[in-house]
């Protein structure tokens, strides 16, 4: 008689994964501390036994998946904090806390399921961040610089702005279903990745009504109107302009979704009337607005009309008398314009990501039929684009801790298992991790070249490095401090801003349906995910009880 081994398929999949999982077990628990020693990792030994549990760890993770509804949705947005990003910052964070570093995770990191999404827009290889946000919060592809439009609206075209161009995003669906709503950021709240979410313009940089173009020919091209523009455009030239019925970011934010229930970050220039000085700087802003609105008074005025418990606040000694229990809205503009890095520390004014974060949590989670937050780390992406890696480092790191509380806030009870969340980026940066450091080395530290691979210069060089932006050029880096926050590492292109680049980013993703990542997907996947998950828009009908 011939023998033929059985399929592990074949097998009661229960019975299957509890015996492979004990063999494991066992297996692992043979091994002593001589098999592996103290000080190093020799031999196959160590990695035999690192591999097996891990992929316990996986047999576990795919035994029982959650198919539960999403009543919650935490999505977790590193702007510009591709793959080389946070390999740095997990380097970075395990030599903070004494170790090598390399052999360190961040919290995201451990997530039981991953995946890989393509970032292109329609019109481009490279996207930015408003198609890329677009793209997650609609799952739609379009194009660059448009925010909640479909590919029909070219940037800064108003020609085919309409009804129909106009794209819903997540967070109105979950409005729709009377479930809260919440925007966490460190740049302006009107900023791309933030205004992707509820904005429908097309073009990302009509933040405030001073951003609006009156005629194509009088844009001062950096998206801020002029002085003279004003004075050059006649009442003809407004009332026939293509985009003169297109509300700026701003107000689009206040006046048409008023039911978002939490809103913290910068921007306040947007929202204060060019007759309202800011509280903080005690002047009249060149953003401030010429409509006559104060949106911030607008919001509140809303919220008074509906009888609900709303707070504005504007520094951090305010956000902290808020009490959660007790409010049902929360603006919070907390800066002119965008917050400050976190680098900062205790000098800033303003709460973190990580205080903003767990405020966000605490007020969206007292509606029992659930909520959407969004909480994007957006200054990573701003200290690329100015060649400095500790800067992104240290913003990624602490948009790390910001999931981490996150994840700990909804661990138990109902929370536990019916909150996907989910951790991504837009897109990366032309940034990367070069030489042969040995293990250990300082990760913004200087490069130990081989004897046999010297730099052809004489110079020595930094493990990380850009392939652009400002700080060009090769200089002798012996005695300086590459690790100081002001340091600015060497790029090869000069370019006036380091820019995004085009290849593949994470998501790590923990809770409900969060097994659906597992391939290389295009980005407009993940908005696809997250609609099925939770049972909203057009996946609601496919809804088991």
């Amino acid at each position: 008689m011939v023998s033929v081994q059985q399929h592990p398929a074949s097998v009661d999949s229960k019975t299957f994964y509890f015996l492979a999982l004990l063999l494991f077990v066992c297996q692992v628990t043979s091994y002593t501390a001589d098999d592996y020693g103290f000080e190093d990792e020799p031999a196959y030994k160590y990695w035999f036994e690192k591999g097996k549990v891990e992929l316990a760890n996986a047999l576990k993770a795919t035994e029982n998946f959650n198919e539960r509804s999403a009543r919650n949705i935490i999505l977790f947005l590193g702007d510009g904090m591709g793959v080389s990003t946070v390999t740095a910052s997990r380097i970075r964070r395990g030599q903070l806390n004494g170790d090598s570093g390399e052999e360190n995770l961040l919290s995201f990191e451990k997530f039981p399921h991953i995946a890989l999404t393509k970032t292109f827009s329609m019109d481009s290889q490279v996207t930015d961040s408003a198609a890329a946000g677009t793209s997650m919060m609609t799952g739609v592809k379009v194009n660059m610089g448009v925010l909640g439009c479909d590919s029909r609206v070219a940037k800064g075209n108003c020609s085919n702005y309409r009804r129909d161009t106009r794209l819903k995003t997540l967070l109105h669906r979950f409005i729709d279903e009377g479930r809260s709503t919440g925007i966490v950021t460190n740049s302006r709240i009107t900023h791309a990745t933030p205004a992707s979410a509820y904005a429908q313009i097309p073009h990302r940089e009509w933040e405030g009504d001073v951003d609006l173009p009156l005629s194509s020919s009088y844009s001062s091209g950096d998206g801020e109107l002029m002085e003279e523009d004003l004075e050059k455009a006649s009442a003809e030239d407004v009332e026939t302009h293509p985009c003169k019925d297109i509300d700026d970011i701003a107000k689009q934010l206040v006046m048409n979704n008023p039911r978002i229930k939490v809103l913290m970050g910068g921007g306040r220039r947007y929202f204060l009337d060019n007759a309202t000085t800011d509280p903080e700087t005690g002047v009249v802003g060149k953003h401030h607005r010429r409509d006559g609105l104060n949106l911030v008074q607008e919001w509140k005025r809303d919220k008074w009309a509906r009888h609900a418990r709303a707070h504005y606040v504007w520094n951090k000694k305010q956000f902290e008398a808020v009490d959660s229990l007790k409010t049902d809205y929360l603006l919070g503009l907390f800066s002119p314009s965008h917050m400050p890095f976190e680098q900062e520390g205790e000098r800033r004014k303003q709460p973190n990501l990580v205080e903003m974060t767990k405020k966000a949590i605490e007020i969206l989670q007292k509606n029992r039929r659930g909520y959407f937050l969004v909480v994007e780390g957006a200054r990573i992406d701003f200290g690329h684009h100015a060649n400095s890696a500790s800067t992104a480092i240290s913003e990624t790191l602490e948009l790390d801790q910001a999931v981490a509380t996150a994840v700990k806030m909804t661990s138990t009870g109902r929370a536990a298992k019916e909150t996907l969340i989910l951790v991504t980026a837009d897109h990366s940066h032309a940034f990367s991790i070069q030489g042969y450091a040995p293990r250990g080395n300082d990760i913004l530290g200087k490069s130990r070249p081989s004897p046999d691979l010297s730099s052809l210069d004489g110079l020595p060089y930094t493990t990380l490095g850009y392939t652009n932006g400002p700080a060009f050029g090769r200089s002798d880096l012996t005695n300086v401090d590459t690790a100081s926050p002001d340091f600015h590492q060497e790029s090869c292109i000069p370019l006036s801003t380091e820019t995004h680049a085009g290849e593949d980013v994470s998501v790590y993703a923990k809770g409900p349906w969060a097994h659906l990542f597992h391939a290389t997907h295009d980005q407009t996947y993940i908005y696809h995910v997250m609609e099925w998950a939770a049972c909203v828009g057009r996946s609601k009908r496919f809804c088991r009880d």
